[in-house]
């Protein structure tokens, strides 16, 4: 029903936006290629299909994916931790996409916030809070054969279903046809369309090619991260883990996020910073609050592990003239929330394709605003995470905010103001300025600073008067 009502105010501006772009616009028997099949063209082929249809517009897709998402381990996998908030899987449910129990791999229902101060349990805020570990493959290398549904290859099939054509044909190279986007694939065919939206992630060779045939167009700045799986088993994982993300505020360089995510018999550790390498990994396992997570506070050795890079910089002007990049290779949020960076995005693509046009004017009037809005929310996120870095760094805000957030936890009532913080900076539920207005509360500074002084101070004195026997 929202999904019908969002279209037909567009269907009423449609004809108004057609008399303010140029002739680039999709008409009947238009042919739209997307590179990559992954959640930013799955959705834009799904939101594509859907606002055509609404538009008596028939049109062709075509999705560029070789990959089959149904294997286990690197052949299957895309690069991600897989964590898909509940505000996001109830929005994806008004849009008629129902996430099924075998793409859920597990619920999980609150955050353990592990310091070298201590830890603490930070339960969900509220009931529509809570969020969901999923796989975007099927499954960690040498994973047994059970009924895991891969999120990546959920998407494409229902895409699929929607009438996009699935070509499992690695894309080599990219020209123009007489002004039309041209796609090349490894088996030297090339086949020219109406609309190119480039969907593949920064990990791909492919944007390198990009950059010259749209020339304002520059690929994002990234950093490596690191993600493993280890096999623990469900009892472990019951006993160990829970239905609990497991998050470390820990005093190592370059360390900007470290999460231990249950995930059926597996527990997924995604680390991210500036340029994760061997060193910090070390370093991290090392650390006696990462191994206490694991039986007799021994790190296993992982199934499979990668170095994937992430998105960290908006591209450069991600349209032009009848092509468009959405996800990854165009805005994506600061460490948290791909897949829902990948929804706003494909759906604003979609949206102005169909009823603003495909000129780089139509983009930039109807694609760039979500993508600006993005990247000032970054601008604030990048605010946040430096704040969380000084707290890693300083043992006596640690202290603090640890003790503000565990009282929090032990009191019934709706202020809990550090808690919900966390939680958001942890999940990536809420934009970035939401949770920095969310400090702005009076309350927040005053208990922060009494917490501050409890957990340290009157913590010392009482150490003090315990060490002198009084």
């Amino acid at each position: 029903m929202a999904f019908g009502r969002v279209l037909d105010r567009e269907q009423e501006l449609a004809s108004y936006f057609a008399s303010e772009t140029g002739a680039l616009a999709l008409a009947d028997d238009s042919r739209v290629g997307v590179i990559g099949g992954g959640p930013a063209g799955s959705f834009f082929a799904y939101f594509l299909f859907k606002m055509a249809e609404s538009a008596g517009l028939d049109i062709s897709v075509d999705i560029y994916e070789p990959r089959f998402f149904d294997h286990r381990g690197p052949a299957g996998c895309n690069h991600c931790g897989g964590v898909v908030s509940e505000s996001l899987v109830q929005l994806l449910a008004t849009e008629g996409i129902n996430l099924p129990p075998t793409v859920v791999r597990r619920g999980i229902e609150s955050y353990v916030l592990h310091t070298d101060v201590g830890q603490v349990r930070i339960d969900t805020p509220l009931e529509e809070k809570r969020i969901a570990a999923v796989y975007r493959g099927n499954g960690p290398k040498a994973s047994e054969p059970v009924d895991i549904a891969g999120f990546d290859r959920y998407l494409l099939d229902l895409s699929a279903k929607a009438g996009a054509k699935v070509v499992r044909k690695l894309v080599t190279g990219f020209d123009w046809d007489h002004g039309k986007p041209q796609i090349r694939t490894a088996d030297g065919n090339n086949v020219t369309y109406d609309l190119v939206a480039v969907a593949a992630g920064v990990n791909s060779r492919i944007l390198e090619l990009l950059n010259s045939p749209a020339r304002d167009y520059q690929a994002p700045g990234t950093l490596r991260a690191f993600i493993c799986e280890f096999h623990l088993g469900q009892a472990t994982i019951e006993q160990r883990l829970g239905n609990s993300m497991h998050v470390f505020l820990l005093d190592l360089p370059r360390l900007e996020f470290a999460a231990l995510i249950p995930k059926g018999d597996y527990a997924t550790l995604c680390l991210l910073g500036e340029d994760v390498d061997e060193p910090l990994i070390e370093s991290f396992l090392a650390a006696d609050e990462v191994k206490g997570c694991f039986p007799d506070a021994v790190v296993p050795s992982p199934a499979c592990h990668c170095f994937p890079r992430i998105n960290v910089r908006a591209a450069v002007r991600p349209f032009a003239d009848r092509i468009v990049w959405i996800g990854d290779s165009g805005v994506n949020r600061l460490f948290k929330d791909g897949i829902g960076s990948a929804y706003r995005t494909a759906k604003a693509a979609a949206r102005t394709a169909v009823f603003h046009g495909i000129s780089k004017a139509d983009f930039e009037k109807g694609f760039w605003p979500e993508c600006r809005t993005l990247i000032v929310d970054n601008r604030i996120a990048k605010l946040i995470f430096g704040v969380t870095t000084l707290i890693q760094r300083l043992r006596f805000l640690r202290r603090g905010v640890l003790r503000m957030t565990a009282r929090e936890q032990r009191e019934a009532g709706k202020n809990r103001l550090m808690s919900s913080v966390l939680w958001d900076v942890f999940t990536g539920s809420a934009p970035y300025k939401e949770i920095l207005l969310r400090t702005f509360h009076p309350l927040f500074p005053l208990r922060l600073m009494w917490n501050l002084v409890a957990g340290n101070v009157l913590r010392s004195e009482r150490k003090s008067m315990k060490g002198s026997g009084r």
